[in-house]
């Protein structure tokens, strides 16, 4: 087989931006960006770009032309883009790396070092409320009014007439005209609600007993059942099956036939 026939293979090669071209912009500064449109960080060094204010990477920092990397002004998957004229552009890098990662480290420190300018707000004091208001759901319609005489009596300001009144006194007037304005209602809500707790006693207890008639006769005869069972087993000892089975003493025996009594007793109670 000769050489020309056979089939030539391309290697792979590095993919690396090769090409010469410079954009006819001028060299653009770093210390003329601001700082926040900058980034010096070594794993990503990358700028503004000024044409179409996107972030760009700068391709060979380190070189002496370090360029702009090739990109466009539209989305990436946009047909036909357009590429920007800031592609290829020199980059003056005048600013030591050191130096400004040094002062964006310290930055951040004296940034997250701020105290929050929130302002906290003082809660508010309750108003401690009077004597009168503290003791005015434990007070009837007597009981306010003897208060409210005996202020009149030790009080220069509440004038016997009624017509002046000091704060105290104007308090314990209102509180008597309303303890007998509303008192007949409680009195009414009081005793409706008194009634219809006691029905409602009466309810459960007639529903109490309506369930235990209900199952009364099976309890009986359950229970007439267990002091039968009982009493057999009693039986059995002093009527043993065997002539050899142990004998019970005089003791034992009137022991049991005193329970034996009184299970009889019960039974017969049960069958009433």
């Amino acid at each position: 087989m000769s050489a020309s026939t056979l089939e030539r293979t391309a290697q792979k090669r590095l993919r690396r931006t090769r090409s010469r071209a410079v954009s006819h912009l001028p060299a653009l500064a770093v210390s003329s960006l601001k700082p926040h449109e900058y980034d010096l960080e070594p794993a990503c060094i990358s700028l503004v770009c000024p044409s179409c204010r996107t972030w760009v990477p700068i391709n060979k920092p380190d070189s002496l032309r370090p360029k702009l990397v090739p990109h466009h002004t539209e989305p990436a998957g946009t047909e036909d883009p357009v590429r920007c004229p800031g592609s290829h552009r020199l980059v003056v890098i005048d600013m030591d790396i050191e130096r400004w990662w040094q002062r964006l480290t310290e930055g951040v420190a004296e940034t997250d070092g701020r105290r929050s300018n929130r302002v906290t707000r003082k809660p508010k004091t309750a108003v401690v409320p009077a004597v009168t208001q503290i003791l005015s759901p434990l007070l009837d319609a007597a009981a306010a009014l003897k208060m409210y005489e005996a202020h009149t009596k030790g009080c220069a300001t509440c004038a016997p007439s009624g017509r002046e009144r000091c704060v105290d006194g104007g308090r314990l007037a209102y509180l008597v005209a309303h303890k007998r304005r509303t008192e007949p209602a409680g009195r009414l809500a009081l005793t409706i609600k008194e009634e219809l707790t006691e029905q409602r006693e009466q309810g459960l207890w007639l529903l109490r007993a309506l369930q235990w008639a209900s199952t009364a006769d099976s309890v009986r005869r359950a229970d007439i059942q267990r002091a039968h069972d009982a009493l057999v087993a009693m039986l059995h000892p002093l009527n043993p099956v065997k002539s050899d089975a142990p004998q019970l003493s005089k003791w034992e025996r009137a022991d049991v036939m005193s329970a034996i009594t009184m299970l009889a007793t019960k039974v017969e109670q049960l069958r009433r």
